[in-house]
């Protein structure tokens, strides 16, 4: 069993700053990608940015040269830098990571519990 937890969520002023943490524990062999996704009410839930094992990020339109999603995987952990933070940025956030459990190398999805950031002043 893999379990991920989030921490680092919070109330926030705009223009403000927050770094978010996802760390996983368990029958973990390795990680591939790690990523973040966030749910504002009333809405679907949309990736943020994601890492690939060696450092390949990716992220939304909306969040880029704001976030920075890094990763130690020393530690089965990865971070998400926010900055410059606006009130759309409003929503629970989620980790999810592909975990390999054993050495078939098949990858499994697992998702944090989620942690509510607001942007509000």
């Amino acid at each position: 069993q893999v379990q991920l937890v989030e921490s680092g969520g919070g109330l926030v002023q705009p223009g403000g700053s927050l770094r978010l943490s996802c760390a996983a524990s368990g029958s973990i062999f390795s990680i591939n990608t790690m990523g973040w996704y966030r749910q504002a009410p009333g809405k679907q839930r949309e990736l943020v940015a994601t890492i690939t094992r060696d450092d390949k990020t990716n992220y939304a339109d909306s969040v880029k040269g704001r976030f920075t999603i890094s990763r130690d995987n020393a530690k089965n952990t990865v971070y998400l830098q926010m900055n410059s933070l606006k009130p759309e940025d409003t929503a629970v956030y989620f980790c999810k990571m592909i975990v390999v459990i054993d050495t078939t190398l098949r990858g499994y999805n697992y998702w944090g519990q989620g942690t509510q950031v607001t942007v509000s002043s």
